[in-house]
C-alpha cells in the first residue's frame, strides 16, 4: 500500500508539484465505475491532510455508492490553459489513480474516503515547446520521466 505520505517521503519535489496542480482551484474531477461498469465523471474537492489524500461526498451520493461497490478511482486536477505566448510556462496537469478506502462518516452523514495511490502522473509542455514531459510514479517502481513528441 502507498499513501500520499509515501510519495512525499520518496519524491518530495514531484509530490509538491503534483499537489500544487490540485491546489489551483477548489474543484477537480474524479472518475468512478457505475454498477454496469461504465465510467461516471463527478466534480469533487480534494484534501491533502496529515500525509493523506482524502475526498468526500454528500450522504447517499452516487459517486460514493460507486466507490463502496468498486473502490477504484481516478482523480484529475483542476485544469488551466497553457499561456499562448509561453506554453513551457504551463505547470501542467496532474492525475492520480488509486483505491478509495472508506472512513467513518462525517457528523452530517457525508461519505469520506482515504485514497491509496496506485499511480501519480504529471504532464507538462517541455522546453522547447515541441514535446510533452510526462513524469509518472508507481509504488515499488518509483519515478520515471519520458518525452512524447
Amino acid at each position: 500500500m502507498a499513501w500520499w505520505s509515501d510519495l512525499v517521503d520518496e519524491e518530495p519535489d514531484f509530490a509538491r508539484r503534483v499537489r500544487a496542480r490540485f491546489a489551483v482551484r477548489k474543484h477537480g474531477t474524479m472518475a468512478t465505475l457505475r454498477r454496469d461498469g461504465s465510467p461516471r465523471i463527478s466534480g469533487t474537492e480534494f484534501e491533502f491532510d496529515a500525509g493523506d489524500l482524502r475526498l468526500g461526498s454528500m450522504a447517499g451520493a452516487l459517486k460514493a455508492q460507486d466507490l463502496r461497490r468498486d473502490p477504484r478511482v481516478a482523480l484529475h486536477c483542476p485544469s488551466e490553459d497553457p499561456p499562448e505566448d509561453d506554453p513551457p510556462g504551463w505547470a501542467g496537469d496532474a492525475k492520480i489513480a488509486g483505491i478509495a478506502h472508506e472512513l467513518p462518516p462525517g457528523e452530517d452523514g457525508s461519505h469520506r474516503f482515504r485514497i491509496e495511490l496506485t499511480e501519480v502522473v504529471l504532464t507538462r509542455v517541455g522546453t522547447p515547446a515541441d514535446h510533452l514531459v510526462i513524469e509518472s510514479w508507481h509504488p515499488g517502481r518509483g519515478l520515471r520521466r519520458r518525452q512524447r513528441r
